[in-house]
């Protein structure tokens, strides 16, 4: 159990998603065999869902990792979308640019090598959605720049927010977690108590955040 929804929850959900074939499957496999974590099926397929009813036509990732979240959007939006992903690990940015190369996309996804904070500052870019994946401890100085970056009407989605639900419980709390935790309370605090934002927290998967700016 994720610690964020109780396991015969997770089962049950997980169970009304059909399973991927194809591309998706096969990314799914090298990272279930490789020990590479990616995102949980229940996000995998809300991700979508944000996809396919927001229409995003640029698309900003924090963490690529085997690029597997990146080629489920671009997808999911059945190529329309231009998707930027940022990714540190060297090792990380070679697997997922020969994955994007092997499937075919790209010139649909771009992958921004370095510390998501150090690109960020960067960027001047302008996007309809943002998927916040990387650097859990980083998520409060990811923001103002993503603010800056996000469109009027723009969605910021951030994973692993409720992190094994420690940041909802001092009890599940682990010592050499302590730091992350508090970072990640601080990130849900910044969201939900800025007058020009409205987020709603979703206990799904490892608990996801949806922001926008309120009109």
């Amino acid at each position: 159990m994720s610690g964020v929804a109780y396991e015969y929850m997770e089962h049950y959900i997980r169970g009304l998603i059909e399973e991927h074939e194809g591309i998706l499957k096969e990314l799914e496999d090298y990272g279930h065999n490789n020990l590479v974590p990616i995102i949980q099926k229940e996000v995998a397929k809300f991700l979508e869902l944000m996809i396919q009813m927001k229409k995003p036509i640029k698309i900003l990732e924090l963490g690529t990792a085997i690029g597997y979240s990146a080629i489920l959007m671009s997808l999911s939006s059945k190529g329309k979308s231009s998707i930027t992903t940022i990714e540190r690990d060297s090792k990380m940015v070679e697997i997922a640019s020969s994955n994007i190369e092997k499937y075919g996309f790209k010139d649909k996804i771009n992958i921004l090598q370095g510390d998501c904070l150090d690109i960020l500052e960067k960027l001047d870019d302008k996007y309809d959605l943002i998927f916040m994946d990387a650097g859990k401890g980083h998520y409060n100085q990811f923001l103002p720049h993503c603010i800056r970056l996000l469109n009027e009407d723009g969605i910021i989605i951030a994973d692993n927010v409720l992190f094994r639900g420690m940041v909802a419980s001092d009890e599940l709390v682990e010592r050499r977690k302590i730091t992350i935790v508090k970072r990640m309370r601080k990130y849900l605090e910044m969201v939900s108590k800025d007058k020009n934002l409205v987020t709603s927290v979703i206990p799904m998967g490892d608990g996801i955040a949806v922001t926008r700016r309120r009109d």
